[in-house]
Parts: structure tokens; C-alpha cells; sequence
């Protein structure tokens, strides 16, 4: 499965929308919106470091590591 995004728990256990935290930190709705869904293949650290600023939090509150079968591939491949 790999990195799952809880930003929409994070979201709302601050009561707070999207598009508040997309004004807060400066980027669009939709990347807000793409980040949730987690159709994202990257996240820059300053706008991680922004995110958990906002929402008073840690990275590991937003990404979580889920080891999947894609995971069981011998180191290096």
C-alpha cells in the first residue's frame, strides 16, 4: 500500500476546511484537495513543515507508512 495521507483527519480534528488550510499556507484548493486523496507522488518539506505548523501537528500525524505485497521486493530492486 506504501504512504497513506490522514490530512483529512488531521483536518478535521482541527474543525478546520480545506480551503481555510490551502489560504493559510499558500497553495491552491485543488493541491490541497490532490494531497488529501493522496494523488500525489511528492509533498515539498516546506510545505509539510507549513501544513503541521497550521495545524499544529507532526509529519507523522498526516503520513503514514502501510507496508503492502508491492513492499516484499528484495532491497535494491
Amino acid at each position: 500500500m506504501g504512504i497513506v495521507v490522514n490530512l483529512d483527519v488531521m483536518l478535521a480534528r482541527r474543525k478546520m476546511r480545506s480551503k481555510d488550510l490551502a489560504e493559510r499556507i499558500g497553495i491552491t484548493e485543488q493541491n490541497v484537495s490532490l494531497l488529501k486523496s493522496g494523488k500525489v507522488k511528492g509533498v515539498r518539506f516546506d510545505t509539510l513543515a507549513r501544513i503541521c505548523a497550521v495545524l499544529d501537528c507532526q509529519p507523522g500525524d498526516i503520513l503514514e507508512y502501510r507496508p503492502g505485497p508491492e513492499d516484499d521486493a528484495p532491497p535494491g530492486l
